[in-house]
């Protein structure tokens, strides 16, 4: 919700909003159309306010935003110390002034974050008393899910229970263990680009600062800790660990298909293979005549060629299978735990479903075959294997394409 008298700075805020994140924005001047929207309106996480409206001060405006349970961003036209210390026992996340550089910039960021948290899972390691219910309050203002453990040991086991689990905030002072020992297990398991833990203390100086990162925290905050400074380090911590996350995206997945590329492949393939008990099936495709499809048709029906049948061997794929693009208009699939002859059937109904495939294309639409090499047995040589299938594939090819070219003999 953005509650703002300035229709102008309101529309312009909007539009931003709209167009950058693709959220819902719901616009009002004044306290009866905000009270109206929240009574009738859709849900809202969070509310953008000025605090200068018609019928209302900025204390009215704050409670009724309050007493519906919204987390409140500040956007006002003068910093005005005295409205913040009025305000400050408030669930207020950030004062932002409308005539700042790059004011609307910064909000849309802020936005952006506090809509990401609410998908993030946030663990507070820190003895039970007024500091940690103050840490959880702030996480959970911000959107986090918020898990509380009050020793080292619980915390570790909380990690351990929680795959999904994002970001630690640790005091120094547990009964069991201290902060650093704590961040040092907690890292044996949890490398920085995926768990950002974040180190937190009353005293010990610089120090103790330097023990915290060294021994793998990511960043570090004294206390007691203002407001928006715990909300600046905390979003800057999650924000790196989803820029690593982008950036392994773009090292491992091709761009146009949303598969893991190539390189992916072999590593995950070498890994499957390593823990692999019984024989394995790895399957090369290739679109047949692709070539024509472009000479034909243009690049970008390929593209949407190369999309579809893509699409299609994600959704067929089993949880555990290695899927990748491999290259041009080959694919890969690595899948285990299947006898010969449900192999064969595997690819099979794969194969079928991409020839039952009508792809939309420019008023047309577009259909295309796919042949297969598979290759199955014992192995733990992930070239061997792929060597097999790419010979296979060939056969398949020169037998008259749309057909499965296999090592594997099915009795009839």
């Amino acid at each position: 919700m953005l509650v703002e008298n300035s229709r102008s700075y309101a529309q312009m805020l909007a539009a931003e909003l709209r167009e950058r994140l693709q959220l819902e924005v719901v616009a009002v001047s004044s306290l009866a159309a905000a009270r109206e929207a929240l009574q009738h309106g859709p849900p809202f996480f969070l509310a953008l306010t000025g605090l200068v409206l018609p019928d209302a001060d900025p204390a009215r405006i704050a409670r009724l935003l309050v007493d519906h349970g919204l987390p409140i961003v500040v956007v006002t036209g003068v910093y005005d110390d005295a409205t913040r210390q009025q305000m400050a026992a408030l669930p207020i996340i950030d004062y932002v002034l409308k005539e700042a550089p790059d004011t609307i910039d910064y909000l849309v960021w802020l936005v952006r974050r506090l809509h990401s948290n609410r998908g993030i899972a946030a663990l507070v390691v820190e003895p039970a008393g007024p500091a940690r219910a103050e840490t959880s309050a702030l996480l959970a203002l911000y959107g986090f899910r918020v898990c509380e453990r009050d020793t080292g040991a619980a915390g570790l086991q909380a990690l351990s229970a929680d795959p999904a689990m994002r970001l630690v905030v640790v005091d120094h002072d547990l009964a069991d263990m201290d902060g650093v020992e704590f961040t040092r297990r907690a890292r044996q398991g949890r490398p920085r680009d995926i768990l950002s833990i974040v180190g937190a203390s009353s005293g010990g100086g610089a120090p103790r600062i330097a023990r915290f990162l060294k021994h793998g925290a990511n960043d570090f905050i004294a206390k007691p800790y203002s407001r928006e400074e715990f909300m600046c380090r905390i979003s800057q911590n999650v924000d790196n660990l989803e820029l690593i996350g982008t950036l392994q995206d773009l090292a491992t997945r091709d761009y146009l298909t949303g598969l893991a590329n190539r390189r992916h492949f072999f590593d995950a393939g070498r890994r499957a293979l390593a823990t692999q008990r019984g024989p394995v099936s790895l399957a090369m495709l290739d679109i047949d005549h692709f070539k024509h499809i472009n000479d034909t048709h243009g690049h970008e029906a390929g593209d949407a060629a190369l999309v579809a049948v893509a699409a299609a061997i994600a959704a067929h794929a089993r949880p555990g299978d290695v899927v990748a693009r491999f290259g041009g208009e080959e694919f890969c699939v690595l899948a285990g735990g299947l006898d010969g002859d449900a192999a064969v059937g595997f690819f099979e109904r794969l194969r079928e479903s991409i020839a039952a495939l009508r792809i939309p294309f420019r008023q047309q639409s577009l259909s295309l075959t796919v042949s297969i090499g598979v290759c199955h047995r014992h192995d733990t040589d992930l070239y061997a294997l792929l060597a097999d299938a790419d010979r296979l594939l060939y056969l398949a090819k020169a037998a008259g394409r749309n057909r499965i070219g296999t090592d594997v003999r099915v009795l009839a």
